[in-house]
């Protein structure tokens, strides 16, 4: 009996439905219903992210009155989209779900509604008030229940009991407590709980980008990528999987939930794996890999990443700059891994339609990368040279510019055949031919490179990119089907037109419902971060992490990471992102700096981001698993398991980019040190994969898996060794420090060593990298970063730390005593030991080629007698 047998069918499209949209069908009238507040809500982010309310004067709202309006539709669509059980009715709205959507929209709407009046009493709620709150968070938190489930409701009531149990809890836990106005005031009145950062950037960067990338599937981008990905990759050994690997890549870039990326392509993908001769729970998994990796594919990341840019207070272009390296040798890795898996079986690829030699696929691949970068570069260059000789005037040249490259591209699609949408379970399955699948969808390319030119190129904000590419994709919707049509000569351009017009409303709609979820979580999440701020309970996890790790960095980096696993199997990744960093991303950064490790915020925050990816894939509840499992019909554990097994590589990178930031692409000194880095950095992701997988050239031996995982080890953290033979930094003391401030380059930062009793009466050491600023006198330098310091023996004495500054941010006090700087050693550069690191691996390949000769000569033995 096959193990597919045992499995019950599942409509994954349905559990998507369920999922990410609602899975409830109450019938044409109230579908409508929906439809039309899940447009206006779309239209109401577009018109708050556009500059016309600015220009025009209208409807010009401030943060919180948008947060509360967004908030408002989303708990109104949250009650009608999804019944309050599994025998709920689903053909219909019940009474009680009209009445709780009505009163949770006014109570969401109350700081909206009530704006002025509440501004002229600030902390003297009314019976009004309160009442108003308390039914908000009841009702939030049972609209949270039916979109995300019980765990996230359980974990914000057990914060809330929190906040009003402080006097009777044990020592370490106790506080003050707080009484019903001061809770119902703080957590719904105000900006410290659910209306707070996290639920400002739902409605300020997130929705924009969901909805961009929902435009952009539903214009037919989705299909592009996957179709794309089969033609140019689905001849090689283990073809499916890798087009897999390189299809949800490219839908990630686009798409930031898990479980829509593992339907979208997986659909297609899995049977094709299947077909080639992948096991039911490797398709599944390989697309679950892929797929959760979407979310740390810049330029549209998870939904978590732009809370980094508020939480972090770097600019997004910074995040995805961060980001960059540890997502392509994580897909890297991936791609070798089912490459690996090929070899072992013995697997083929998928027949070609057309038979072309080696050099003509080799010269054809060639010639579109090198067309690709040219036009790149030209595009690039024709620009800047616009934006010099016209000025004012550059923008809509370019925007000219813009539209003749949409026709162009679009007459080169009209000359291709349509992309039909194949059947991946038909007898007979053919690639479709490389050409002509990717010349027939090269605009949908244009909606990418305008949000990436605006936000890497303009520097605009996340929102005003996401809102002029989404304007650009709205654009398309309503004119390629018509223009197309027109290219071809089928006339008809006004049912085209009316299609193009359809598409565009369903695109809306989805991407307002794709964004329920987010909006309910990051809201509910707000319970948290407000208990956080107002009980103080962050000092006290401060604490209880340094007991159980006894300060040691590493262990608290591994229960950090058991935590974030623990609160994901039930929290949606970007609730527990939140969850987790407001907790613990400020102590690790407080316990690194006490035992002399200085980590950069991002590389935390992207630490705690990673694992809490990590649970949509790992059992017993990873959603992405499940999807893959009932589209694959195998055991959903056992899906999950070999998922996190293919995921490990995402596991073990976090650790290193703690120890070793350069892999964010931090501390580099050039293009050679950047091209150095990330040339090891793919080499040891590729030898790690080997090594977990007991596979190289051939089967490995345990002594070969020991020596590959040492050499990974040594190229991710070359440091670690040399370390042991000279410490990275010398210290200096007295009149040595202020030299080396002066001398210091412009806008960097020096390492110290500072020490004092702080406010709370403890006693601190830690150490700190203080950005200084402009050339100038040690004591301007000083001042720049908000510190005023006087000699004081062989240190420096703080006298004054200027509020805000970042010398207070890095929690520097008056008081404190500069005991000294670190300046880097005059020893090797640690980049020497990648040679013999690299001289074992080639010890080992040598090795192992060996073996495979032997073992191709005893096989043909038998052959030739």
């Amino acid at each position: 009996m096959k193990k597919a047998d045992n499995i019950a069918d599942v409509d994954v499209n349905q559990l998507v439905k369920d999922t990410d949209a609602g899975g409830r069908d109450a019938g044409p009238l109230v579908n409508r219903l929906i439809l039309v507040v899940a447009v206006a809500w779309s239209l109401f982010q577009l018109w708050i992210a556009s500059p016309l309310p600015f220009s025009l004067g209208i409807f010009l709202l401030n943060d919180t009155e948008s947060r509360a309006i967004h908030l408002a539709f989303a708990v109104f669509l949250a009650f009608l989209a999804y019944p309050a059980s599994k025998r709920s009715p689903r053909d219909r709205v019940p009474v009680t779900d009209w009445a709780f959507a009505l009163v949770a929209a006014f109570c969401a709407g109350y700081l909206f509604l009530f704006y002025r009046e509440l501004a002229g009493r600030p902390g003297q709620p009314t019976a009004l008030d309160v009442a108003a709150s308390v039914v908000g968070v009841l009702l939030l938190l049972e609209a949270t229940r039916r979109v995300l489930g019980l765990p996230m409701v359980v974990v914000a009531a057990v914060f809330l009991g929190y906040t009003f149990a402080g006097p009777y809890m044990p020592d370490m836990l106790a506080h003050r407590g707080a009484s019903l106005d001061r809770a119902a005031s703080h957590f719904w009145l105000t900006t410290e709980g659910v209306f707070g950062v996290a639920l400002g950037v739902s409605s300020g960067f997130i929705f924009l980008f969901v909805l961009f990338g929902s435009l952009l599937d539903k214009a037919g981008a989705g299909n592009y990528f996957i179709k794309s990905a089969f033609a140019l990759l689905g001849h090689m050994r283990g073809g499916p999987a890798k087009a897999a690997v390189v299809s949800s890549a490219a839908t990630g870039i686009i798409s930031g939930s898990s479980i829509a990326n593992v339907v979208t392509t997986g659909t297609f993908t899995i049977p094709l794996m299947k077909r080639v001769g992948y096991r039911g729970d490797q398709a599944g998994a390989v697309e679950v890999s892929s797929s959760v990796n979407g979310q740390i594919m810049p330029p549209v990341m998870g939904a978590a990443a732009f809370l980094m840019v508020e939480y972090v207070g770097i600019p997004y272009v910074q995040v995805m700059k961060h980001a960059f390296l540890p997502a392509i040798i994580s897909y890297i890795a991936l791609f070798y891994i089912v490459h690996l898996e090929a070899l072992k079986a013995g697997m083929q690829g998928l027949p070609r339609r057309t038979q072309a030699s080696a050099s003509q696929r080799l010269l054809s691949f060639l010639m579109t990368v090198a067309g690709f970068f040219v036009l790149a570069g030209v595009t690039y260059y024709v620009i800047g040279f616009i934006k010099s000789i016209a000025g004012a005037a550059a923008v809509p040249v370019i925007g000219v510019a813009l539209l003749l490259a949409y026709l162009g591209l679009l007459w080169v699609g009209s000359r291709q055949p349509e992309l039909a949408i194949d059947d991946p379970n038909a007898p007979v399955f053919e690639l479709p031919e490389t050409g002509p699948t990717v010349r027939s969808g090269l605009h949908y390319l244009l909606a990418v490179v305008v949000l990436v030119w605006c936000l890497m190129v303009e520097q605009l904000s996340p929102a005003l990119s996401a809102f002029w590419a989404t304007m650009f994709m709205v654009f398309v919707m309503l004119t390629q089907k018509p223009l197309l049509g027109l290219m071809r000569g089928e006339g008809h351009a006004s049912s085209h037109f009316k299609a193009g017009v359809v598409d565009l409303v369903d695109g809306l709609a989805t991407g307002a419902r794709n964004m329920i979820g987010i909006g309910v979580a990051t809201a509910a999440a707000g319970i948290i971060v407000g208990t956080v701020s107002l009980t103080g309970v962050g000092l006290v996890m401060t604490e209880i992490v340094e007991i159980l790790s006894g300060g040691n960095l590493m262990l608290m980096l591994v229960l950090v990471a058991v935590i974030s696993l623990i609160l994901g199997m039930g929290l949606p990744t970007t609730a527990n992102y939140i969850v987790v960093s407001t907790l613990m991303a400020p102590v690790i950064v407080e316990l690194g700096a006490q035992s002399g490790l200085i980590v950069p915020l991002i590389a935390v925050h992207l630490f705690v981001f990673y694992f809490g990816l990590m649970a949509d894939v790992t059992p017993p509840v990873g959603l992405a698993s499940f999807a893959a499992a009932a589209i694959a019909k195998y055991d959903p554990i056992k899906v999950g398991i070999t998922a996190f097994y293919y995921s490990m590589r995402t596991a073990i990178l976090p650790f290193l980019f703690i120890f070793n930031t350069q892999l964010l692409l931090i501390g580099l000194t050039g293009p050679f040190h950047l091209a150095m880095t990330i040339a090891i950095a793919i080499v040891a992701m590729l030898v790690f994969a080997a090594a977990t997988q007991g596979y190289f050239l051939t089967k490995t031996k345990w002594y070969e898996t020991v020596a590959l995982l040492l050499v990974c080890f040594t190229l991710f953290r070359p440091g670690f060794w040399m370390d042991m033979v000279h410490p990275p930094f010398d210290e200096i003391k007295g009149e040595a420090m202020s030299a080396a401030i002066e001398q210091a380059p412009p806008n960097t930062g020096k390492r110290m060593w500072v020490e004092g009793l702080n406010l709370n009466g403890d006693e601190v050491r830690k150490g700190v990298l203080l950005p200084l600023g402009p050339a100038g006198t040690a004591k301007e330098r000083l001042a720049s970063s908000g510190v005023t310091a006087m000699a004081d023996g062989d240190g420096l004495m703080v006298a004054a730390v200027k509020f805000g500054s970042p010398a207070e941010k890095l929690g520097i006090e008056q008081g404190f005593r500069i005991t000294s700087l670190e300046v880097p050693a005059d020893r090797p550069a640690k980049e020497w030991l990648f040679i013999p690191a690299l001289a074992l691996l080639a010890l080992v390949m040598w090795l192992q080629m060996g073996r495979l000769r032997r073992e191709k000569a005893g096989a043909a033995v038998p052959a030739s007698a």
